[in-house]
């Protein structure tokens, strides 16, 4: 996996000439409203289901992200993802149907690819309803 490097990491917002608020262009793809980029807070959430404590805590240094971010990112899946609206809908897409106790992992598993980068890029283009801010 390629990691980002020593920071500070800026995230490109622009201003918009009608209402004057700042937004994220569409090549930034973020999780709705969480600020880290959707394929760390995916893969992050999956990798937790199944680490030990001391795994955990080599992912969060891994990262440089706060452990209680990992459990928040991950309560999010399995709370407010499976309870949302998009979910409610989509989950018809796949049979047999996805284990909500492991999602993201068992969800990622379902898009097919060569590799875990094009499981991922599909999975994110599935998500990417969640983006779009009403």
């Amino acid at each position: 996996m390629i990691g980002l490097g020593k920071g500070p990491h800026f995230h490109l917002s622009l201003s918009c000439s009608r209402c004057e608020k700042r937004h994220s262009p569409a090549s930034v793809r973020f999780l709705g409203r969480r600020v880290y980029l959707a394929a760390i807070v995916v893969l992050a959430s999956a990798l937790r289901s199944g680490l030990t404590d001391r795994r955990a805590k080599q992912l969060t240094q891994w990262l440089r992200v706060p452990a209680a971010t990992i459990e928040r990112w991950r309560a999010w899946w399995l709370q407010d993802f499976v309870e949302s609206s998009f979910w409610k809908a989509a989950r018809a897409q796949f049979m047999p149907m996805v284990a909500i106790t492991a999602v993201p992992s068992c969800l990622l598993e379902r898009f097919r690819g060569r590799d875990l980068l094009s499981q991922l890029v599909a999975l994110l283009r599935f998500l990417s309803p969640l983006n779009q801010r009403n």
